[in-house]
Parts: C-alpha cells; sequence; structure tokens
C-alpha cells in the first residue's frame, strides 16, 4: 500500500476526550475512529491488526477441532428467561429493543442461551458429541463505564467458543487443552511472559469458579496475585482463606500486581442444559443433560492491551504475528519520479512481487522528521529508509521497530531484498 493512496492520516495532536493510552495512540495513529463513549470503528489499518490477531486466535481454535461458525446479534427473550437472565436485577449489561410488532428482544451481550437452544436441533445422541463450535462477533455491553479506549467499549468484537461433552471428565480434559491453547494465543502475540491463568468467581456467566487470562499491565482494572514462583494468579476477589486453603498455598507465596482481563474460560456443568432442555441418550438409552465450557477471548480488547503494554513514547510497537504491514518503507525524495524515488519504487514493487505487506509513504513535500515520527507512531516492525546517501552506496538503511538506537543498519539493497524475501 502506498501511504499516498490510503484515505486515512496520523495526528500529532491527542485526542482531548480520550484519557486512555491506547484510544489516543490508536486514533492519532489513524487505526480506529472514535463514533462516541465507548463505541469504535475500525479503519483500515485497525482492521488488518484485529484481522490478523483474529488469525492467530482462529488457528488455535481449529487446533482444538473447533468448527467456526457466526451467530445472530438478535436474541430471543423467551430463551434467556429460561435460565433467569433476561431481568436487567441479574444482568446489568443488556441492550434492549422492540420490533415493529412489539416484541421485545436483546442485543447479544454473549451467546450461552442461543448456542444451547440451537443444539437441540443437532444433540440427542452419545454419538454426537463431543461438539465445539467457536465464533468471532460483535457484543454489544451497556456499560455503566467506559473510560478505557478500546479496552473496555459498549461494541466489541469477542471469540466466543463453546463446548458440548457427555461428562465432567470428557469437559475437564478439553477444559485444560483449552487453557494450553489459549496461553499459546498469548505466546505468539508476544504477551505469554507476562500473562497468567487466574482463579477468579464466574460473575454474571456462573456462579462457580471460573479461570480467567490476566495480562499484567497498568491499564488494567483488575488487582491479582501472581504466585511468586509458578506461572498462576488468584484475582483479589476470590483471594482469601479458603481460595488459598484449596490450593494449598500461603498469601507470602503471592505478588499483587495490576492486570487486565484478555481471557475467561467458564464450567457451567449440567446446569444450563437441563434448564433450556438439552439431553442426549447415552449407551443405554437413559436421557442425560450434556455438560458445557464456554471460552472467551475479547479481540478488540486484545489490541488494546498489546497497545498500552508495547508502545513507546514515541507509539506503537507491533510485533510481526498482528502487525498490519511487515515492512514500512520511507522514501526521503524531494519529488515523484527522482532517484530516490524510483530506487524506492524498485524496492517496493519487488516486496510486493513476493508477497510482502509493505507500506510505502511515498509523500512529496513532507519533511524527514515527520516521515519517520510516523513511521515511529505506526509502529511496523521494519522500516526501511531509503535517501539520496544511501543510494549512493546502493544500500538502504534498515531499523526495527523495537531497537533503542535512532539510526539502522546500512544495508546492500540485493542483500536485504534477498535475505528478507527468503525469510518470508
Amino acid at each position: 500500500m502506498k501511504f499516498t493512496q490510503s484515505f486515512s492520516k496520523t495526528s500529532k495532536d491527542l485526542p482531548t476526550d480520550e484519557q486512555s493510552k491506547n484510544a489516543q495512540l490508536l486514533i492519532r495513529a489513524g487505526y480506529i475512529h472514535k463514533e462516541m463513549a465507548g463505541v469504535y470503528s475500525l479503519m483500515p489499518l485497525g482492521f488488518k491488526v484485529l484481522n490478523n490477531i483474529k488469525r492467530v486466535v482462529n488457528e488455535e481454535m481449529l487446533k482444538l477441532k473447533s468448527e467456526e461458525l457466526i451467530m445472530s446479534s438478535l436474541q430471543n427473550k423467551e430463551i434467556w428467561e429460561k435460565t433467569d437472565r433476561w431481568s436487567d436485577e441479574k444482568v446489568d449489561i443488556w441492550f434492549k429493543t422492540k420490533l415493529k410488532n412489539n416484541a421485545e428482544i436483546g442485543l447479544g451481550w454473549s451467546h450461552e442461551e442461543p448456542i444451547v437452544n440451537m443444539m437441540k436441533n443437532h444433540i440427542n445422541s452419545y454419538k454426537n458429541l463431543p461438539a465445539t463450535v467457536h465464533q468471532f462477533q460483535n457484543k454489544l455491553r451497556n456499560e455503566t463505564r467506559a473510560k478505557a479506549g478500546v479496552m473496555r467499549c459498549r461494541e466489541f468484537i469477542m471469540k466466543d467458543m463453546y463446548s458440548f461433552n457427555v461428562d465432567e471428565k470428557t469437559h475437564m480434559d478439553f477444559y485444560s487443552k483449552t487453557i494450553e491453547s489459549y496461553m499459546n494465543v498469548y505466546k505468539r502475540l508476544g504477551l505469554g511472559d507476562i500473562t497468567y491463568i487466574t482463579s477468579a468467581s464466574g460473575g454474571v456467566f456462573t456462579d462457580k469458579f471460573s479461570h480467567e487470562f490476566q495480562t499484567l499491565c497498568d491499564a488494567g482494572e483488575d488487582i491479582i496475585y501472581v504466585h511468586k514462583l509458578e506461572n498462576y494468579a488468584i484475582n483479589e476477589e476470590v483471594f482469601n482463606d479458603e481460595t488459598l486453603e484449596k490450593m494449598n498455598a500461603k498469601k507470602d507465596d503471592f505478588e499483587k500486581k495490576v492486570a487486565a482481563e484478555v481471557g475467561n474460560i467458564f464450567t457451567f456443568g449440567t446446569g444450563k442444559c437441563e434448564q433450556m432442555d438439552l439431553f442426549f441418550k447415552n449407551e443405554k438409552d437413559e436421557k442425560i443433560p450434556v455438560y458445557l465450557g464456554s471460552y472467551g477471548i475479547g479481540i478488540t480488547r486484545l489490541m488494546g492491551v498489546m497497545t498500552e503494554v508495547m508502545s513507546d513514547d514515541n507509539g506503537l510497537v507491533w510485533p510481526h504475528e498482528v502487525a498490519p504491514y511487515s515492512i514500512h518503507l520511507v522514501s526521503l525524495h524531494k519529488e515523484d519520479g527522482d532517484a530516490v524515488y524510483n530506487y524506492a519504487k524498485d524496492i517496493y514493487d519487488k516486496l510486493i512481487a513476493n508477497n510482502i505487506e509493505v507500506l510505502w509513504d511515498d509523500r512529496t513535500g513532507h519533511g524527514t522528521g515527520e516521515k519517520l515520527g510516523d513511521a515511529d507512531l505506526l509502529g511496523i516492525p521494519m522500516r526501511v529508509l531509503v535517501s539520496s546517501k544511501t543510494i549512493l552506496e546502493d544500500s538502504v538503511e534498515v531499523k526495527e521497530r523495537i531497537a533503542k538506537k535512532e539510526d539502522g543498519e546500512i544495508i546492500k539493497t540485493n542483500a536485504f531484498l534477498k535475505s528478507y524475501t527468503e525469510q518470508c
């Protein structure tokens, strides 16, 4: 993509109505556009990052043999009444509206009830189990407070997965595999070293214990206690003597940390399926309730958390796995068609021909400081600089975004192209 072909622009000014670092940076860099408090549209750069996060998550879910689908955001009131979760007193984040016939419907904040209702048409025998499905879908939650940028929105994209099993044992086997898959997701996104499997309460999802995945983050809304030696944590809400005794641990074994929740998993057992009449016949032709699990990852929330923990004073710092482009090509030409421009265009064409994602800053009339400042702000992993100085040596200046030094390494252009195209 050429910079001049994109309609979105960067901005030097901080948004005056945004307190969160992630929203300020993502808006300035042109990744998102604020529609209203807690509601953001994805610009082309943000859309590419989000799709890359989705790709990573989807690959790990497919390894669990989950099938991808997508469900409606419009939800049937009667389905939720069966489990007593339609009431605003029980779930206080509903968005509700009415059809033209005055029938009341909900806008999906979660999909446990609808998916269980759907599966009644597909599960009736032990031969139909296990079954696992997942989706990437917009959720709508009427949050009282939406001040954390894309980390807590009123509309956001979530990956939610649901498992259906014959009993607790097969469920827990899958549940354990999901924990491993989730940790693989965070590792691939560059968050593995600061993300912990965390014991927590079920909240509005289930009265029983659940597990969260918490990433250490100064902008997080949760307090967790991280074990000093083991790779797990306990949420403050359940950090008490009873929980510690169950885990055979002591208070002194933990350190208090601020964190942001980036995923959660729940065991519903058979209760919800009994409420909604989802049963199967076993080998003895006995009617048995299905064992249900629910597994969520906030995709837009992950983008916000990554922005918070990976950015620096100059802007965003995306890892290769999710960056919108692999290379940010910057040419310091004075006019279109001069020697520097043509040299950069040749590099651009060769990279594109090798299916390498490149953003070329081909703007004329923009100074060196502005172009390099935008490169830092956008956070693409590698900057390749072409100038009148570099072309005299038939070279380019290559700099990794994470590098602390200001200047990059001078590399012969052919050597750079050969090594990079072979890597990719």
